[in-house]
């Protein structure tokens, strides 16, 4: 019975696994100029060729890309950070590799501003404590909290953009459009 059980098992895989490799085989292309991708920015968006031109838009965070059919990759042309994706044939991989001394530097700058400001606040409420009892005696630890909140979210927005994070790009790109500033 076990024995009858695993050959159905067996027979009823195989058209799975060569309906997924016929899928793969129709969804598998190579990079070029007439078909649409998902951005690999926004991750939201499509890119379209643009007409006349050898490069891509996107229809969503609208970033321009140029294309080199070579090397199955694009380059995006309208930010400041060099950023790369090649196509596997299927979906985007990113191609540059980011310069671990600026890596780096950008971290331990990021947690220098996160950390030393409420610490020199903490250093200055402990040197100089409010007197036991007084109306304002909360106020240094409030003080501490919201300098680290306002310092942690603005090292959060830079990182976001120093990395092109997809969801943050995304939801910039729809506060924008609810603004009405597209």
């Amino acid at each position: 019975m076990t024995e009858l059980s695993q050959r159905d098992d067996a027979s009823s895989t195989k058209p799975a696994v060569a309906k997924r490799k016929t899928q793969q085989a129709i969804e598998w292309r190579d990079l070029n100029y007439q078909d649409n991708y998902l951005c690999p920015v926004c991750r939201h968006g499509q890119i379209a060729p643009l007409t006349l031109m050898d490069a891509f838009a996107c229809d969503f965070c609208r970033h321009i890309f140029t294309g080199n059919l070579q090397e199955q990759s694009i380059h995006v042309e309208d930010s400041s950070q060099p950023m790369t994706w090649r196509w596997n044939g299927y979906n985007w991989k990113a191609a540059n590799q980011m310069d671990v001394d600026l890596t780096i530097v950008v971290w331990l700058v990021g947690v220098a501003l996160v950390l030393l400001p409420p610490a020199l606040i903490w250093l200055s409420s402990h040197t100089f404590p409010p007197l036991h009892g007084s109306t304002w005696a909360w106020f240094p630890t409030v003080w501490i909290s919201l300098t680290f909140g306002a310092h942690f979210t603005f090292v959060g927005w830079l990182l976001a953009e120093h990395y092109q994070v997809p969801v943050y790009i995304t939801y910039k790109i729809r506060l924008r459009d609810a603004l009405g500033r597209r």
